[in-house]
């Protein structure tokens, strides 16, 4: 089958919440294509969306490993890793990622989450506020995250 197509179908899955055909369609992809950095980026959103965060996690391991300068690897990862309840594995998965994290609101924002949620509350405050410096949405998603129970008061 055709890559392309494959990969649209999976789109199309994932448009209409429907993750569990997504990677039915994705394991029709040939051999030679499914270590790709591209299918491989799709599998990992299928996963996440699935909460399959060991799956998840794997793969993001192996996309640092093929691209270190990519920094949606390290942000995803430890999000896994938190998920699964190794918080602390997180704030050290993020704080190991390339320098391009610090360009980023979203480093921030997940580790004022981790920071918060480990009792770092002065880390925590500290990132947050620099995540809705760069990008004020975050302001709004922080209302609703139960990690930022502890310092609620900045949102």
């Amino acid at each position: 089958m055709n890559l392309e197509r494959i990969l649209l179908a999976v789109q199309g899955y994932m448009e209409l919440d429907m993750p569990h055909e997504a990677l039915r369609e994705l394991a029709s992809i040939a051999v030679a294509d499914a270590g790709r950095e591209d299918v491989l980026q799709v599998k990992l959103l299928v996963f996440m969306r699935m909460k399959s965060w060991e799956e998840a996690l794997e793969i993001c391991r192996l996309l640092q490993k093929m691209n270190p300068e990519a920094t949606a690897s390290y942000v995803h990862g430890a999000f896994c890793l938190h998920e699964k309840g190794w918080t602390t594995e997180a704030k050290a998965m993020l704080l190991s990622g390339p320098a391009g994290l610090l360009q980023e609101p979203i480093y921030y924002y997940n580790l004022a989450c981790y920071d918060a949620i480990l009792g770092n509350l002065r880390e925590a405050e500290r990132n947050l506020l620099i995540s809705f410096k760069m990008d004020k949405k975050f302001r709004e998603i922080a209302k609703y995250d139960p990690d930022l129970r502890a310092i609620k008061h900045l949102i």
